[in-house]
């Protein structure tokens, strides 16, 4: 579990490095930037595979596909999910919509909680009912402000849980099915990569993307990595606990970017942020009762 929470921390820190870093990539686009990272992304992953003996895991799903043809389209279904998630991620600081999926990733702790709730039958502690009612309230001023959420805010609070949910159903949630995932989004990556403005020759046009682009794709599987294995070394609820981390760099990347809080909107971060607080508090509580029993 120890491990767990580190790698976890380690993964939401890089991810917060990464949506600052695509504003150094210029003249790339959002789209470009997430061609050049799946496809940097994929061999770094392998390579560590490779060494940590994980790749043992790829062969066992190619074997599974032989003998169970449907998996093949539960494999599409989540390669799309996290697709979607990882082009957004990199699409949004560049257009403007860095706040909407960072209150995303607030809401995704919370989002993590009920499903664990419905789907697995995990109990919520008290403090958890508390932030999940603070939460609420959050949501309420949103929807009572502009009739809803921005879509980018609703694709990560959303998507991530059904994509979990999906790879635990299907027995793919390890770095196997995780390659596989990656694997299958290389043409749409090569796609978006040659159809740019200056295609694979951009390199060219700024010397500096030589080290920027392969750094790129370093950070990636670095955090890919982390994520995954906190992901299946550490309970679903205390899993999504562990999100908070990322929201709050998400934030402090966005108002470095240049976006702002409008007063309307404070009504609906307060509450999700002190929720996560709560949700924080419980996670100290616990690694306090972890230490003491070890």
């Amino acid at each position: 579990m120890s491990k767990g929470i580190v790698l976890s921390v380690l993964a939401s820190s890089l991810f917060g490095v990464m949506y600052y870093f695509t504003s150094l990539l210029w003249p790339l686009s959002g789209a470009e930037i997430f061609g050049w990272r799946m496809l940097l992304t994929l061999p770094c992953m392998t390579l560590f595979m490779c060494f940590s003996g994980d790749w043992r895991l790829v062969p066992v799903i190619v074997s599974r596909l032989r003998r169970q043809p449907r998996l093949c389209a539960v494999l599409v279904a989540s390669s799309a999910l996290v697709g979607v998630q990882l082009w957004l991620f990199l699409w949004a600081p560049l257009n403007g919509h860095s706040l909407d999926v960072s209150l995303g990733y607030f809401l995704l702790p919370l989002t993590m909680l009920l499903t664990g709730r419905v789907v697995y039958g995990e109990q919520l502690s008290h403090l958890q009912k508390i932030a999940a009612v603070l939460a609420t309230l959050g949501v309420a001023n949103e929807v009572y402000r502009v009739g809803g959420f921005s879509w980018t805010t609703l694709v990560v609070a959303i998507g991530y849980p059904l994509y979990f949910v999906l790879r635990k159903r299907a027995a793919t949630d390890n770095l196997g099915g995780l390659w596989v995932d990656m694997l299958l989004l290389l043409p749409i990556a090569w796609w978006f990569v040659q159809s740019g403005e200056q295609g694979f020759d951009v390199v060219n046009q700024r010397q500096a993307l030589y080290v920027l682009i392969p750094l790129l794709g370093g950070i990636s599987a670095l955090a890919l990595i982390s994520y995954i294995l906190a992901s299946r070394m550490l309970a679903f609820s205390l899993f999504g606990l562990l999100s908070y981390v990322e929201p709050v760099l998400l934030v402090i990347v966005a108002l470095l970017l240049g976006e702002s809080i409008s007063a309307g909107q404070w009504l609906t971060y307060l509450p999700i942020w002190l929720a996560v607080l709560v949700l924080m508090f419980e996670g100290f509580k616990h690694l306090v009762r972890h230490r003491r029993s070890v």
